[in-house]
């Protein structure tokens, strides 16, 4: 536990320090690639999380997809069931407030519950991947929990990363959900 931790607070620093206009020309560059890959076409409903700052900004790839007539779906942290429900997103600019960890999510109002099964790929966030597709995230095990749960429909899951996000191997626990595939620049 404690590599994992030294491992993510290093990855979490370069982060902080990237420039944010580099950030964002690679966050595009990413998007681009997201919108060839074939799970993403086929998809009715794509699962985004909101970025925070530092990580793959996925904006422009939830306004995307909207204008692509595609169902957004995003998290919601329920923090005392310890879980996150997926929740449909109609507007970025007017459905969302800080939820816990300072993390945009949709106002009370407009959760939109949707089921895992209708869900078609999902794109996750991580502190940092491996080259099998081992995730690193940020400790609290959301993530984790909710990738298992979309692990019985079979659901596509991507990652998304800058390059320096992407080691050869990473502390793996049994609990650890690997991705499907990573997206990075």
């Amino acid at each position: 536990m404690d590599k994992k931790a030294d491992f993510r607070n290093k990855i979490l620093q370069k982060l902080r320090h990237q420039k944010e206009a580099l950030r964002l020309k690679k966050s595009r560059s990413i998007t681009a690639q997201l919108y060839l890959q074939p799970e993403f076409i086929e998809a009715v409903s794509v699962f985004f999380y909101i970025a925070t700052k530092g990580e793959v900004d996925t904006a422009e790839m939830i306004r995307g997809s909207l204008a692509k007539g595609k169902r957004v779906v995003v998290p919601v942290t329920m923090v005392q069931e310890n879980m996150i429900l997926p929740s449909e997103l109609k507007d970025l600019d007017s459905e969302l407030e800080k939820g816990p960890f300072g993390i945009l999510q949709p106002r009370p109002e407009c959760i939109r519950q949707v089921p895992l099964k209708d869900i078609g790929l999902a794109v996750v966030p991580g502190v940092a991947f491996d080259e099998s597709g081992n995730r690193l995230g940020r400790g609290g095990g959301y993530f984790d929990r909710f990738l298992s749960r979309l692990r019985q429909f079979d659901i596509p899951i991507f990652g998304l990363a800058f390059s320096f996000q992407i080691v050869t191997n990473l502390p793996v626990l049994p609990h650890d959900i690997p991705v499907t595939r990573v997206l990075s620049a």
